[in-house]
């Protein structure tokens, strides 16, 4: 691929600007150049195991978190099937090209040289709650079907999946259930397949994963219907991959403000005053990545939930990542949150 200046920024750029540029370009990487030579790489994968470790801010300079010793090659030596071969011996999924000088000439991506469009891993959306904490406005509809900008949030939830290419569906129903299949039916409509996880009684955010017709061979997706997120899923497996997860919990980062000053105290004596802190915590976001195997730990046809779930497998010594997202995501299960998304989304 031909250098385009949408994954182009500064060696002094700020983390924003690297977030920027990844999700405008699509590309998962961000190119820092100066005066046409590669200085280094920023990758999504490098932002996202920063913000878990709490080491930078959005504000902070790319500086620390840049690859200056990244992997290239030559534009000599620019043949295809041997820049495949030195992708897979590196596990890369883009390659940077280079002249004699380190200017930038081009960037590969394995996906298309290895002609990849089109997503293997299914999809599992729960859309089975009553929803009761939005009261009035669920008691004829089921939340997925409540709308933003005139679009029922389920719909929004399955296009943003078939635009990043994954066509195999599930969607797990009961309450008010009908409404969901007479809209979607099969999935024709849609160019996916839409199987259905009908549930005779609630069971929960997990239960209905034991109701799967063939069980998935790949890593499958969980999204609950009541979220929205600009997460690129893509990444999302490839840090699954990664990692050697088992499950990969997506996690938000959550600020909440303390309205009062805040004393620590030994027995008497005063250790410190902290007047309105701040706390951060990394919230469940409602999206999950889970290897097949761990579905042999679900009861059947009982109420579990994802958290249950997750517990299990940790105490079965699964391994257990969680994968921060910094694009947009909203919980739509305040009415409060649906006003605020019809005026963001």
């Amino acid at each position: 691929m031909k250098i385009n200046k949408k994954y182009i920024i500064s060696p002094n750029a700020s983390v924003r600007d690297a977030i920027s540029t990844i999700e405008k370009s699509g590309v998962q990487i961000a190119l820092a150049v100066k005066s046409r030579k590669l200085i280094g790489t920023v990758t999504d994968g490098d932002i996202r195991r920063a913000f878990l470790n709490k080491s930078i801010k959005l504000d902070d300079s790319i500086s620390g978190i840049i690859n200056k010793k990244f992997i290239f090659i030559n534009e000599k030596d620019k043949k295809k099937k041997d820049v495949i071969l030195k992708m897979k011996q590196e596990d890369l999924r883009h390659i940077p090209v280079l002249d004699d000088k380190g200017h930038l000439k081009e960037l590969f991506f394995i996906n298309d040289l290895l002609n990849f469009g089109e997503t293997s891993n299914e999809i599992v959306i729960m859309a089975g709650g009553k929803g009761l904490r939005l009261g009035k406005l669920t008691k004829n509809c089921p939340k997925p079907m409540l709308k933003i900008n005139n679009k029922p949030i389920l719909e929004i939830i399955l296009e943003q999946c078939v635009n990043q290419g994954f066509k195999k569906f599930h969607i797990s129903v009961n309450y008010l259930k009908e409404q969901i299949k007479k809209y979607f039916k099969n999935g024709s409509n849609f160019n996916v397949k839409i199987n259905y996880l009908e549930e005779k009684s609630f069971l929960g955010t997990a239960g209905s994963l034991n109701m799967f017709k063939k069980k998935p061979t790949e890593p499958f997706l969980v999204i609950n219907g009541d979220v929205l997120s600009r997460i690129n899923l893509k990444n999302l497996i490839d840090f699954h991959s990664d990692h050697n997860s088992d499950i990969t919990i997506c996690v938000k980062e959550y600020i909440s403000k303390i309205p009062y000053g805040i004393v620590d105290i030994d027995g008497y004596k005063v250790n410190s005053l902290k007047e309105k802190p701040s706390i951060t915590n990394h919230i469940n976001a409602g999206i999950y990545l889970i290897n097949p195997d761990i579905l042999k730990l679900l009861p059947k046809n009982k109420y579990f939930e994802m958290t249950d779930l997750i517990n299990l497998a940790k105490e079965k010594k699964y391994k257990i990542n969680a994968f921060p997202i910094y694009e947009y995501w909203q919980d739509l299960g305040y009415p409060e949150n649906l006003i605020q998304t019809e005026n963001q989304w």
